[in-house]
């Protein structure tokens, strides 16, 4: 790309994203952010949420990453905000004390633009907000004063994928890039592993929608994201994530200049030794097998 600017600052002039801020905060009282569709008030009783989530986000760590996808990573890192209390369930999380257990602090608007802020004077390529699903008013309005402030890097959503229409309709025009997770392709197979039910068809509806927005990921003159959709999918022994249907959806319905991270790194973490199958790492062989069908379905994007 030859020319650049982050997407919310069209919004940022316009007064847009402001209002969108305001509109994301009234949602906290009968809450649709996610797909959990909670519908209640988190900020008289965020203990009734699933994401457990108030007024305020919290915040487990903040910093450079230099172990994101390439595209995201470069030589600078990616500037990751990792929030607490995700919206999914999974019994193999690898980040269960955070996600679970919600281990972090409550960070106000204020601190978080800050933080933003200080991760552009780091030198990060992007702002990576991990986890985001349940905490868009949180990351709109601090949004609007770190934008108003000089932030101008593009802005990474980095989701499990179990996002809302609703959710994405306030973050349209705002994310430059995508980053969500296909992990099942089966909402059956998955229902025990992340405790809902249509984990799948959310998925599937999220991640076309994330597509129409932003479109492929395009990259600049040093390989470095700054828009576009970039997918997830975690390998998962046995086959229980339904590798080629999730690959086929993504060739046939999204794109097959979709850039695609093959994941091979899920390791039996949390309550994993508890389900059959999820006990172990996938082999060697089921890693082939997977790179081969994103071959043979024309996905070359593959990092």
């Amino acid at each position: 790309m030859t020319s650049f600017e982050a997407a919310y600052l069209a919004l940022h002039r316009s007064g847009e994203l402001r209002k969108r801020a305001i509109l994301a905060m009234q949602s906290l009282t009968d809450c649709d952010l996610c797909a959990n569709r909670c519908l209640v008030d988190r900020l008289a009783d965020p203990e009734r949420a699933h994401c457990r989530t108030g007024e305020q986000a919290v915040v487990c760590s903040v910093g450079p990453h230099h172990g994101e996808e390439r595209p995201l990573s470069g030589r600078r890192g990616s500037g990751t905000i990792f929030f607490g209390c995700c919206n999914l369930g999974c019994v193999f999380c690898q980040n269960w004390q955070i996600s679970h257990q919600g281990e972090g602090r409550e960070m106000g608007c204020n601190a978080l633009a800050e933080q933003m802020l200080s991760l552009q004077a780091a030198g990060c390529h992007n702002i990576n907000f991990v986890s985001p699903s349940h905490v868009i008013p949180q990351i709109l309005s601090a949004l609007a004063l770190a934008a108003k402030h000089g932030l101008k890097l593009p802005l990474v959503y980095n989701s499990g994928g179990y996002d809302s229409a609703e959710g994405l309709a306030l973050m349209d025009g705002v994310i430059d890039i995508y980053m969500p997770d296909m992990k099942f392709a089966d909402s059956q197979v998955a229902a025990p592993y992340l405790g809902i039910g249509d984990y799948a068809e959310v998925n599937r509806a999220a991640v076309k929608e994330m597509h129409r927005q932003v479109g492929d990921l395009a990259l600049d003159g040093a390989n470095v994201a700054r828009r576009g959709l970039l997918v997830r999918h975690l390998i998962l022994p046995q086959d229980l994530a339904g590798t080629e249907q999730t690959l086929t959806f993504i060739a046939e319905q999204v794109s097959r200049d979709t850039y695609l991270n093959l994941m091979d790194q899920y390791r039996p973490c949390f309550h994993a030794h508890r389900f059959p199958g999820l006990d172990r790492r996938p082999k060697r062989g089921e890693l082939q097998k997977a790179r081969a069908i994103a071959k043979r379905l024309g996905l070359h994007r593959l990092d």
